[in-house]
C-alpha cells in the first residue's frame, strides 16, 4: 500500500507529458499522491493518466495547456480552484531551451525561454504559495539544472533562466520556512533518452 509523504495529497506537475515531469509524476503516484498533470500534449497526458491510474489507483486530472501563453498560469489555477483541489505540492518542471550562437538565434525563441522558464514559473508560484502559507503546509519544487551553476556557451539564455530558478528557490525557501512550507530546486544534469521515452536535458 502506498505510504509516501504525499499520500492522499494533491500534487501539480507542469511539463508532465514526458521526461523528468513524467518520471516525477510516476514517483508521486507510486507514493499515493493524487495528481494534476499539465503539458502541451493532450494525447500523452491522457496516456499517462490511464497508465498511472491503472498502476497506482490514484486520482488524476489533466489539463492540456501551453505555458508559453501569458494567461496559462491563471488558467491552470482556475482549473484546480474550480474542482476544489488544494495543491499541496507544486512541481514547476516545464521548461524549454535552445542551442546555438546567441547572436544568430531567433529572438522570439530566446524570449520564449525566459517566459516559460522564469515568468510562468513565478506566476504559478505566486498563485499557489499563498494557500500553502495559509494552511501552514505544502512544498514547491523548482526543476532547475546543473546549467544553473555557470554560464553555458551556445545555451546562454537557457542556463541563465535555470540560474534564475535556482536563486528564486533559495530565496523563497528562507521566506516561507517559518510557515511550514518548503521550497527547493532540483538540479539534474543531462538525462538520457531511452527507447519509448522522451528524454530531456536538465
Amino acid at each position: 500500500m502506498a505510504n509516501g509523504p504525499w499520500c492522499g495529497k494533491w500534487a501539480l506537475v507542469t511539463g508532465a507529458s514526458s521526461g523528468i515531469g513524467a518520471a516525477l509524476a510516476e514517483e508521486l503516484a507510486a507514493g499515493g499522491a493524487h495528481l494534476v498533470l499539465t503539458a502541451r500534449r493532450a494525447r500523452r497526458l491522457a496516456t499517462l493518466r490511464t497508465r498511472l491510474r491503472a498502476s497506482h489507483g490514484v486520482r488524476i486530472k489533466v489539463l492540456a495547456a501551453d505555458l508559453a501563453q501569458p494567461n496559462t498560469p491563471a488558467e491552470i489555477f482556475a482549473f484546480t480552484q474550480g474542482r476544489g483541489v488544494a495543491i499541496d505540492l507544486l512541481v514547476n518542471n516545464a521548461g524549454i531551451g535552445s542551442y546555438g550562437e546567441f547572436r544568430a538565434s531567433d529572438l522570439e525563441r530566446e524570449l520564449g525561454i525566459i517566459h516559460v522558464n522564469c515568468s510562468a514559473m513565478v506566476q504559478l508560484t505566486h498563485l499557489y504559495l499563498p494557500g500553502m502559507v495559509e494552511r501552514r503546509s505544502g512544498a514547491i519544487l523548482i526543476v532547475s539544472s546543473t546549467a544553473a551553476y555557470q554560464g553555458v556557451p551556445y545555451m546562454a539564455t537557457y542556463a541563465a533562466s535555470k540560474g534564475f530558478g535556482l536563486l528564486f528557490a533559495e530565496a523563497l525557501a528562507r521566506e516561507v520556512e517559518h510557515y511550514g512550507v518548503r521550497v527547493c530546486a532540483l538540479c539534474p544534469g543531462p538525462t538520457v533518452r531511452v527507447p519509448g521515452s522522451s528524454g530531456c536535458a536538465g
